[in-house]
């Protein structure tokens, strides 16, 4: 069993290996397994990738990620800019919802707002957000409303896992509660199932995916 020490001492050095980050201001603490990063980060993505680092790290059981993002003086924006330039990269990147979301900055932290029908605008909305230069931080806000009814919605996601060739539909079935999705049954890997939890998200109206799928090696 790994100590916290040992666990401190790779988070540290895996945090110096990526060379997409500064970690000479990030602190690194550990209490039975679970991680707390802390201090500072130049760029919203350089606090993002430093939780992602602490994770690949083995015996890691958790990390809390309180960097602050503290931009320096030459990379600060105004907020009108910001706003401008987030509106633009919205409609290259989700064209059919960018109407129906609103972006608000505030000293560079992002609130979106609005209604889409797919979670993956909802979170591609959020990344493109994040990308825009002077931006600290995202609260993402933007609702799904569903259009399809809870059957029609299962036999989409049906449909999909059965076009699919990664995942054996015939072992996997699927239930929908409202803009809920249940699925239950057997896999014979990690990644079957989760790409059949991905296929599910990607369904029109889906708030919530229970992944009950277990596995079988």
């Amino acid at each position: 069993m790994r100590t916290d020490e040992d666990i401190k001492r790779d988070v540290e050095y895996e945090l110096k290996w990526d060379p997409d980050i500064d970690p000479s201001d990030i602190g690194v603490a550990v209490k039975d397994g679970a991680v707390t990063l802390s201090g500072f980060a130049r760029s919203f993505r350089q606090r993002t990738k430093a939780a992602e680092d602490a994770t690949r790290v083995r015996g890691v059981r958790g990390v809390a990620n309180d960097v602050e993002v503290r931009l320096p003086l030459i990379n600060k924006r105004p907020d009108p800019e910001i706003v401008r330039e987030i509106i633009a990269e919205l409609k290259a990147e989700v064209p059919y919802a960018a109407e129906d979301i609103k972006a608000v900055v505030r000293d560079g932290h992002v609130t979106l707002k609005g209604e889409v029908e797919w979670d993956y605008q909802r979170r591609r909305a959020a990344d493109t957000a994040l990308r825009v230069s002077g931006v600290t931080g995202v609260t993402n806000e933007i609702e799904i409303k569903p259009k399809v009814k809870p059957e029609d919605l299962k036999h989409k996601i049906d449909d999909a896992f059965k076009r699919n060739a990664e995942v054996d539909a015939q072992h996997i079935t699927v239930e929908a509660e409202g803009n809920k999705v249940v699925l239950r049954g057997t896999v014979r890997s990690w990644a079957e199932r989760e790409e059949a939890e991905r296929i599910a998200w990607l369904a029109p109206g889906v708030m919530r995916v229970d992944n009950r799928i277990t596995i079988e090696y």
